[in-house]
Order: C-alpha cells, then sequence, then structure tokens
C-alpha cells in the first residue's frame, strides 16, 4: 500500500489526474474496507486538485447519507432526486454545473460553492454511491475532471 503521496508539479489537470489516478490505485489496492479507502482517495483529491469541498455520499434506503469528505462540513443526507447529488443518483449519470446558483434546487451546503460535479459509482446497475466535489470558482470543472474522475470512480465500483 502507498502511504505517501506523489503530487505533480503540473498545471494542467490532465497532468496532475495522470500522476494521481495510479496512486489512487495503489492506495487503495489490497484494503478491503471501502470507507477508509473512500476516506483516502477524497484525502487524495483534496491535496492534489485543491478542490473546495471533495466527499462521497452513499445510497442508504431512500437517501444519501454523508461519507468520507475533505472540506467544510456538509449536508448529512439528500433525497433521491434533489440538488446535484440526489439527481446524480435519480439519473445515474455524471452531472457537471458551471454555476451552482442557476441549477434547479441545488442545495448550499455552503454559499462558498460556486461550481459542482458529481458522478454516480454502480454495483448491478444501481448506485451506491456518488462522488460529490465543489469549487469555490465558476465553471471549474469540465470534461476532463468527468474522464479522470470516472477513473476513480471505476477503481471504486471495484472495492465495493
Amino acid at each position: 500500500m502507498a502511504e505517501t503521496l506523489i503530487l505533480s508539479t503540473a498545471t494542467d489537470k490532465a497532468s496532475r489526474y495522470q500522476v494521481l489516478v495510479p496512486q489512487i490505485e495503489a492506495l487503495t489496492t489490497g484494503e478491503p474496507d471501502l470507507i477508509a479507502n473512500l476516506a483516502n482517495i477524497a484525502a487524495a483529491l483534496k491535496q492534489t486538485m485543491n478542490f473546495f469541498w471533495v466527499g462521497f455520499y452513499l445510497v442508504k434506503k431512500d437517501a444519501l447519507v454523508l461519507g468520507p469528505f475533505q472540506g467544510p462540513i456538509a449536508c448529512t443526507r439528500i433525497v433521491k432526486g434533489r440538488g446535484v447529488c440526489g439527481a446524480s443518483w435519480k439519473e445515474k449519470k455524471v452531472i457537471i454545473v458551471p454555476n451552482v446558483d442557476e441549477f434547479p434546487g441545488h442545495i448550499a451546503c455552503s454559499s462558498d460553492s460556486k461550481s459542482e460535479i458529481v458522478l454516480p459509482a454502480f454495483k448491478n446497475d444501481e448506485v451506491t454511491l456518488v462522488l460529490d466535489v465543489d469549487s469555490d470558482k465558476l465553471n471549474d470543472f469540465d470534461e476532463t475532471d468527468a474522464l479522470y474522475l470516472k477513473q476513480v470512480m471505476t477503481l471504486i465500483e471495484r472495492l465495493s
């Protein structure tokens, strides 16, 4: 298990993700505990990408329940279809929001959050959890983030 994170000095995010994703795979290989892995993944993403908030919500019955995260305190429960996380769960897809104030039903856990990306993880074609990443900058997420964060979600799906 890797216990040291090597940070890329590259300024472009694709290069930083390219260094990070294999490290996340090494970090989680051999560790069977999902929560421990999610905690380290959240920390690695926050430290490497300098996101405002990064964390996981786990599907528990009829709600998404806050899991491991890095950043300011967050909403504890989100119902299916509500906010960006609930919409990603309901629609079973990645959602990129350039300006959270323009997303219908956005849940403002922090007024400092300006843009967001949410990605679902699946088991047997059902969403089991979502990765929620917030930025304090407008329009901070794009297809590059989606591409590499999907790779992280694939690693998570193998763990669960």
